[in-house]
């Protein structure tokens, strides 16, 4: 079997998922975790974001044409709720509602579907890229080598994922802040830049 082009499939899915990016962000999202509770986190992410970016392996484009959606409406809608989430960090909304539900256990503010699963480790790029991989060649040989390339790549963000704690450690409360404006203004442009490529595709432009 011809390994070329998995290789370029694991760079391409690195690239687009960009896990030594999402790590920062990982700790921008979960403030005031224990590592248990970021490893949970973290892992439901991953788990989910799997299950996400195996079912548009296998029947993406199938499923967003069968209810009338384009990719570049997908890239478009999943900029938009990352800006939310941009704004959240910029402004610090997120730390304020955690603080004022530190002492309610009811209520639960957990980032690891939304934004972690997605859009940020299962974003329209990744979805989209995860369609296009799999449509490359026939057979489920194909498919079975592409999901498990996409595997390893979650495996590789799960490990950062766990890291997590002892890096927000190092940075302390002040440095976790610092790092969290700073995030949420790249979060703010990679958003945009969702938006602007879904425009671009749509035709509109």
């Amino acid at each position: 079997m011809d390994m070329a082009p998995y290789i370029t499939a694991f760079v391409t899915l690195f690239v687009v998922i960009d896990p030594i990016g999402l790590a920062p962000i990982f700790i921008a999202l979960t403030p005031g975790r224990t590592a248990v509770q970021r490893n949970r986190i973290g892992l439901r992410a991953v788990v989910i974001a799997a299950i996400l970016l195996t079912l548009f392996g296998l029947a993406g484009e199938a499923i967003l044409h069968g209810i009338g959606i384009s990719i570049s409406a997908f890239r478009i809608a999943g900029g938009i709720l990352l800006l939310l989430t941009a704004l959240d960090m910029l402004f610090e909304r997120r730390t304020e509602r955690r603080e004022g539900q530190a002492h309610d256990d009811t209520v639960d503010d957990d980032p690891s579907v939304f934004p972690l699963a997605t859009p940020l480790l299962a974003g329209p790029g990744s979805l989209a890229t995860m369609i296009l991989l799999a449509g490359q060649q026939p057979g489920w040989a194909h498919l079975v080598m592409i999901h498990l390339v996409m595997l390893s790549v979650l495996a590789i963000a799960i490990v950062l994922f766990h890291l997590a704690t002892p890096i927000a450690g190092v940075l302390g409360r002040t440095g976790t802040m610092v790092v969290t404006r700073l995030l949420g203004m790249l979060l703010a442009a990679l958003s945009v830049q969702f938006v602007i490529d879904g425009l671009k595709g749509s035709g509109l432009f």
